[in-house]
């Protein structure tokens, strides 16, 4: 499943026809996390370094495809997400979780120290109180604590997920599609670097957009006072 979704995300990485990426569980939870019970009960023990040779190119890929990738990304969380599935959702750039879903980073209790970004995404989401609540601890967070704390984007109505959804990726997929996408990146450079690090990586975004059909469409919907139409170039 997760090279699956590594392959979905890189091939929509060089699709010119997309305007936004919708991740969501197929059933009643998100994502349970990696099978750590399988991967650790055959006879024969993987070669030592197994786990540094192989997660790169998996689960951590998947996490840096979402959070790097130039198209806006959604997840809209039902049930449990748990592990890599909790901080795939967090890599995102929208959130959108039932009022009856659940993010668990259960790590520490499973004995092993946490992996899939979460040691980089938790504290620059919510602090560092916080995500040692969530990794030191292991304490499961509600979708309306979580959304409370900036943890995700909203918490909203079981009822009411999908259409809440779908109404922000039609938002989403309606912008200038290459101006977002070098908004979001620069708003991630912006994550470690300084002030006058960030305003020089916005001169070159701000150049780049500038070129783009979008760019001239924004104009001529000002000028005419309508809304823009834009289409992603």
């Amino acid at each position: 499943m997760i090279d699956a979704l590594v392959g979905a995300l890189t091939d929509a990485a060089t699709d010119d026809s997309l305007r936004a990426i919708h991740i969501q569980g197929a059933g009643d939870n998100f994502c349970s996390g990696a099978d750590w019970v399988a991967t650790n009960s055959g006879d024969q023990k993987p070669r030592t370094g197994d786990i540094v040779r192989r997660i790169p190119h998996t689960s951590h890929r998947g996490i840096e495809l979402v959070h790097g990738i130039h198209l806006p990304v959604v997840c809209s969380v039902r049930g449990f997400a748990v592990g890599l599935g909790c901080n795939l959702a967090l890599a995102a750039d929208f959130t959108v979780a039932a009022t009856d879903a659940v993010f668990w980073e259960p790590f520490l209790a499973r004995g092993f120290s946490p992996d899939s970004g979460a040691t980089w995404l938790l504290p620059r989401l919510i602090g560092l109180t916080r995500a040692k609540q969530m990794l030191l601890l292991g304490d499961k967070v509600s979708a309306p604590d979580a959304a409370a704390w900036g943890l995700i984007h909203q918490a909203v109505d079981p009822a009411e997920l999908d259409r809440v959804t779908e109404e922000l990726l039609a938002r989403l997929a309606a912008g200038p599609t290459v101006a977002l996408g070098l908004a979001k990146q620069a708003i991630h450079y912006g994550q470690h670097a300084t002030l006058s690090q960030s305003m020089n990586q916005e001169l070159f975004d701000l150049e780049l957009s500038c070129r783009t059909k979008d760019f001239k469409e924004g104009l001529a919907a000002f000028r005419e006072r309508r809304p823009p139409r834009f289409d992603g170039r």
